[in-house]
Protein backbone atom coordinates (compact mmCIF):
# COMPACT_ATOMS: atom_id res chain seq x y z
CA UNK A 1 0.00 0.00 0.00
CA UNK A 2 1.43 3.37 -1.00
CA UNK A 3 0.54 6.83 0.14
CA UNK A 4 0.42 10.37 -1.20
CA UNK A 5 0.79 13.41 1.05
CA UNK A 6 -0.16 16.89 -0.17
CA UNK A 7 0.54 19.92 2.03
CA UNK A 8 -1.81 22.91 1.88
CA UNK A 9 -1.26 26.20 3.67
CA UNK A 10 -4.87 26.72 4.75
CA UNK A 11 -8.01 24.83 5.62
CA UNK A 12 -10.05 25.88 2.57
CA UNK A 13 -7.51 24.47 0.14
CA UNK A 14 -7.40 21.17 2.04
CA UNK A 15 -11.20 20.97 2.06
CA UNK A 16 -11.30 21.73 -1.66
CA UNK A 17 -8.79 18.95 -2.32
CA UNK A 18 -10.87 16.54 -0.22
CA UNK A 19 -14.05 17.55 -2.10
CA UNK A 20 -12.38 17.02 -5.49
CA UNK A 21 -11.15 13.60 -4.45
CA UNK A 22 -14.64 12.75 -3.20
CA UNK A 23 -16.20 13.94 -6.48
CA UNK A 24 -13.75 11.75 -8.42
CA UNK A 25 -15.11 8.62 -6.65
CA UNK A 26 -12.11 7.85 -4.47
CA UNK A 27 -12.77 5.55 -1.52
CA UNK A 28 -13.24 8.01 1.35
CA UNK A 29 -11.83 5.52 3.87
CA UNK A 30 -8.46 5.96 2.15
CA UNK A 31 -8.41 9.78 2.33
CA UNK A 32 -7.63 11.79 5.45
CA UNK A 33 -7.11 15.43 6.33
CA UNK A 34 -4.61 16.10 9.09
CA UNK A 35 -4.56 19.45 10.82
CA UNK A 36 -6.40 21.69 13.26
CA UNK A 37 -10.01 20.54 13.55
CA UNK A 38 -9.37 17.29 11.70
CA UNK A 39 -7.47 14.10 12.43
CA UNK A 40 -4.43 14.73 14.62
CA UNK A 41 -1.03 13.33 13.80
CA UNK A 42 -1.20 10.94 16.76
CA UNK A 43 -4.68 9.69 15.79
CA UNK A 44 -3.45 9.11 12.24
CA UNK A 45 -0.42 7.17 13.46
CA UNK A 46 2.25 9.68 12.49
CA UNK A 47 4.79 8.73 15.12
CA UNK A 48 7.73 10.74 16.30
CA UNK A 49 10.82 8.77 15.20
CA UNK A 50 12.70 9.81 18.34
CA UNK A 51 10.07 8.21 20.57
CA UNK A 52 10.08 5.06 18.45
CA UNK A 53 13.90 4.85 18.61
CA UNK A 54 13.94 5.37 22.38
CA UNK A 55 11.36 2.64 22.93
CA UNK A 56 13.26 0.26 20.62
CA UNK A 57 16.55 0.94 22.43
CA UNK A 58 14.98 0.23 25.83
CA UNK A 59 13.37 -2.97 24.55
CA UNK A 60 16.64 -4.21 23.09
CA UNK A 61 18.59 -3.27 26.23
CA UNK A 62 16.32 -5.38 28.44
CA UNK A 63 17.52 -8.43 26.51
CA UNK A 64 21.01 -7.53 25.33
CA UNK A 65 22.44 -6.29 28.63
CA UNK A 66 21.68 -9.47 30.63
CA UNK A 67 22.76 -11.72 27.76
CA UNK A 68 25.92 -9.64 27.31
CA UNK A 69 26.69 -9.99 30.99
CA UNK A 70 26.16 -13.74 30.86
CA UNK A 71 28.19 -14.07 27.67
CA UNK A 72 31.10 -12.04 29.05
CA UNK A 73 31.05 -13.96 32.32
CA UNK A 74 30.98 -17.36 30.59
CA UNK A 75 33.60 -16.36 28.04
CA UNK A 76 36.00 -15.34 30.81
CA UNK A 77 35.24 -18.51 32.76
CA UNK A 78 35.90 -20.74 29.72
CA UNK A 79 39.07 -18.99 28.51
CA UNK A 80 40.49 -18.27 31.96
CA UNK A 81 41.77 -14.86 30.88
CA UNK A 82 43.58 -13.00 33.62
CA UNK A 83 43.01 -9.49 32.26
CA UNK A 84 42.85 -7.87 35.68
CA UNK A 85 45.37 -9.72 37.88
CA UNK A 86 44.46 -7.70 40.97
CA UNK A 87 40.82 -8.92 40.79
CA UNK A 88 41.39 -12.65 41.07
CA UNK A 89 39.49 -15.35 39.21
CA UNK A 90 35.98 -14.38 40.30
CA UNK A 91 36.72 -10.67 39.83
CA UNK A 92 37.91 -11.29 36.27
CA UNK A 93 34.74 -13.22 35.50
CA UNK A 94 32.59 -10.38 36.92
CA UNK A 95 34.61 -7.78 34.98
CA UNK A 96 34.09 -9.89 31.83
CA UNK A 97 30.39 -9.89 32.58
CA UNK A 98 30.34 -6.11 33.04
CA UNK A 99 32.21 -5.59 29.78
CA UNK A 100 29.74 -7.91 28.04
CA UNK A 101 26.83 -5.95 29.54
CA UNK A 102 28.42 -2.74 28.24
CA UNK A 103 28.67 -4.30 24.80
CA UNK A 104 24.99 -5.23 25.00
CA UNK A 105 24.16 -1.64 25.93
CA UNK A 106 26.18 -0.32 22.97
CA UNK A 107 24.44 -2.78 20.67
CA UNK A 108 21.01 -1.68 21.82
CA UNK A 109 22.00 1.96 21.22
CA UNK A 110 23.43 1.51 17.72
CA UNK A 111 20.97 -1.09 16.43
CA UNK A 112 17.93 0.30 18.26
CA UNK A 113 18.09 3.71 16.61
CA UNK A 114 20.36 5.81 18.81
CA UNK A 115 22.26 7.50 15.97
CA UNK A 116 18.99 8.44 14.29
CA UNK A 117 17.66 9.79 17.56
CA UNK A 118 20.65 12.01 18.24
CA UNK A 119 22.02 12.98 14.83
CA UNK A 120 19.01 13.30 12.48
CA UNK A 121 17.69 16.85 12.75
CA UNK A 122 14.87 16.81 10.18
CA UNK A 123 13.07 13.58 11.01
CA UNK A 124 9.54 14.94 11.45
CA UNK A 125 8.84 17.20 8.46
CA UNK A 126 5.11 16.49 8.44
CA UNK A 127 4.77 17.14 12.17
CA UNK A 128 6.59 20.43 11.65
CA UNK A 129 4.10 21.38 8.94
CA UNK A 130 1.15 20.56 11.20
CA UNK A 131 2.71 22.57 14.04
CA UNK A 132 3.00 25.52 11.64
CA UNK A 133 -0.78 25.42 11.06
CA UNK A 134 -0.73 23.77 7.65
CA UNK A 135 -2.96 20.89 6.55
CA UNK A 136 -2.08 17.53 5.06
CA UNK A 137 -4.28 15.56 2.70
CA UNK A 138 -3.22 11.90 2.74
CA UNK A 139 -4.36 9.34 0.16
CA UNK A 140 -3.66 5.61 0.68
CA UNK A 141 -3.93 3.15 -2.16
CA UNK A 142 -2.29 1.29 -4.99
CA UNK A 143 -0.11 2.71 -7.74
CA UNK A 144 -3.01 3.71 -10.01
CA UNK A 145 -4.91 5.41 -7.16
CA UNK A 146 -1.81 7.38 -6.14
CA UNK A 147 -1.09 8.44 -9.73
CA UNK A 148 -4.67 9.59 -10.30
CA UNK A 149 -4.78 11.45 -6.96
CA UNK A 150 -1.43 13.11 -7.68
CA UNK A 151 -2.69 14.47 -11.00
CA UNK A 152 -5.86 15.74 -9.35
CA UNK A 153 -4.10 17.36 -6.39
CA UNK A 154 -1.29 18.85 -8.49
CA UNK A 155 -3.90 21.04 -10.19
CA UNK A 156 -4.62 22.66 -6.80
CA UNK A 157 -0.97 23.75 -6.47
CA UNK A 158 -0.09 22.33 -3.04
CA UNK A 159 3.06 23.53 -1.30
CA UNK A 160 4.49 20.01 -1.32
CA UNK A 161 3.26 16.77 -2.82
CA UNK A 162 5.09 13.60 -1.82
CA UNK A 163 4.40 9.99 -2.80
CA UNK A 164 5.90 7.18 -0.82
Amino acid sequence: MRYLVAVFCDRTQAEEAYARLEASNFAMDDISILGDGYTSDDEFGLRNPREVAWRQMRLMATWLVPFGFGGGFVFNAITGLDTFPWAGVMGNQLMGGLLGAGSGLMGSFFIGGGPTMFFNNNDTPYRDRLDAGEYLVVVNGGESVITQAARLLQALDPEVIDAG
